[in-house]
């Protein structure tokens, strides 16, 4: 078991997602940084769609009631377990009884613990993730809360070397302010201006973002077109509401939605989009569908490689 002794302001259990359940009208949720959440998981021998914790908004500790290994990513964290410092995407232990204290969250949004063995809570709709707006997933359909304790998995046969550490040139530049797009289902319904407009000007998060949804403040884009018959949706989709100020959803979002889609953000950076907090700013660029498909399996071919030689260390 993992036991909350003191809980951040958010906590939840979080995979990669429900991926066969958008016909039934739900997302398909997970975590907001797939790769990390990958990663976390490469580093302690998980398989990569492993349950972890999604951590955010600041600190808070974690006791762990067995030996495991364990590592934190995504997010920068100022961590400690037994008075040592915690390297982020890097290969830990703890002794059962140890705990995990997280000072504080420094750079990014979203900190991912795993623990070999992953989070062992009820699977629904094949995935263990927890889905807040329908109270369900997860443990009991909520955040934890200080006092709660989680089940772990059995361990794998096989764990990396304590003291494993990702490469950085694998890793996302989540200190990148661009974001690649390519363009959206009704990107030819908008004019020359509103598409210069969204790749030449500066964004910021607004503060009013979740895992529905980021909303971003900057030059509004002009939006003649209303709100259109409702059709499918997606995670990085930049929808464009009547006030012109676009939306980008994100894990959680609905599957489908009737305003118009001017570009949809490359699956390859929404890890880069997801650990930008409120307030950071963010310019959009423009690419292919084909250049967007090649950054993915260069994005999943690092997982990959990250995973290959946790294994052999």
């Amino acid at each position: 078991m993992i036991t909350i002794t003191r809980a951040p302001p958010y906590l939840t259990v979080q995979d990669w997602g429900r991926q066969r359940s958008r016909s039934l009208g739900v997302p398909r949720g997970g975590a907001m940084d797939l790769f990390a959440l990958r990663t976390v998981n490469a580093v302690v021998g998980n398989s990569l769609d492993a349950s972890a914790l999604e951590w955010a908004l600041g600190g808070g500790a974690v006791r762990f009631d067995r030996d495991c290994l364990f590592a934190v990513g995504g997010a920068t964290a100022r961590a400690t377990v037994s008075g040592r410092d915690v390297a982020p995407f890097t290969t830990s232990f703890a002794r059962a009884g140890d705990e995990l204290i997280v000072e504080q969250i420094i750079t990014g949004r979203f900190l991912y613990l795993a623990c070999d063995g992953g989070i062992d809570v009820p699977a629904l709709l094949g995935s263990r993730s927890t889905y807040l707006p329908g109270r369900f997933g997860g443990y009991e359909g909520r955040m934890l809360k200080s006092g709660d304790s989680v089940p772990l998995g059995a361990q794998p046969t096989r764990h990396p070397a304590l003291g494993f550490h990702a490469a950085a040139d694998l890793m996302p530049r989540y200190d990148s302010g661009i974001v690649h797009v390519t363009p959206g289902t009704q990107e030819d319904l908008f004019d020359e201006s509103a598409i210069r407009t969204l790749t030449e000007s500066e964004y910021r998060i607004s503060s009013a973002s979740d895992r529905t949804g980021y909303k971003l403040e900057g030059p509004p884009l002009a939006n003649s077109l209303g709100t259109l018959p409702s059709e499918a949706g997606c995670p990085g989709a930049i929808q464009v509401p009547g006030d012109g100020l676009p939306i980008a959803l994100m894990a959680d979002a609905p599957t489908i939605g009737g305003y118009p889609k001017i570009a949809v953000v490359s699956e390859a950076d929404l890890p880069i989009l997801a650990q930008r907090r409120p307030g950071a700013s963010i310019r959009f660029q423009l690419i292919t569908i084909d250049q967007s498909q090649r950054a993915l399996r260069r994005r999943l071919s690092d997982i990959h490689a990250i995973s290959q030689h946790a294994s052999r260390s």
